[in-house]
């Protein structure tokens, strides 16, 4: 899940909830959504590789 901040960058957050703390996982903050969403797509490849 990617979130546009104020600071206009974009960060990706982890699509489950964690369960101690009730919010997203914060995987990482980018200066652009092309940036954010290529991190997203190798962040999927290694959950499942």
């Amino acid at each position: 899940m990617i979130r546009k901040l104020k600071s206009g960058e974009y960060r990706l957050y982890s699509r489950k909830k964690n369960p101690k703390t009730g919010k997203r996982r914060n995987l990482g903050t980018f200066k652009s959504r092309a940036a954010a969403q290529k991190h997203e797509r190798a962040v999927q490849y290694f959950k499942h590789a």
